[in-house]
């Protein structure tokens, strides 16, 4: 047996500059949603601590800082198709469509 990569490993997530969480909550206060999304983004960050001391991994606050990075980068499309009027009224809803499956 040769020792070659496992290419379906899970890929960890990529370690955030050590700034990114108080960077990214500046971010959220600045924003229109800072009532809902500063504090929910503090929920998250408490939790991916305690989760974090308890693992001994730093994966759960990679995750949270990456997952609201995403929220913040895609609110102005989110926005754009919103305020676009755009009938989205014959949407499939996915719970229905597992459900058929069965």
């Amino acid at each position: 047996m040769s020792a070659q990569p496992d290419h379906h490993a899970p890929v960890p997530p990529s370690a955030p500059a050590p700034g990114a969480p108080a960077e990214l909550l500046a971010q959220l206060r600045a924003d229109e949603r800072a009532p809902r999304w500063a504090p929910a983004f503090e929920r998250e960050w408490a939790a991916a601590l305690e989760e974090s001391r308890r693992t001994f991994s730093l994966a759960p606050l990679y995750e949270v800082v990456q997952d609201w990075q995403g929220r913040l980068a895609s609110a102005p499309a989110v926005d754009a198709f919103v305020a676009s009027g755009y009938d989205d009224s014959d949407f499939i809803d996915m719970a229905q469509l597992r459900g058929r499956r069965r």
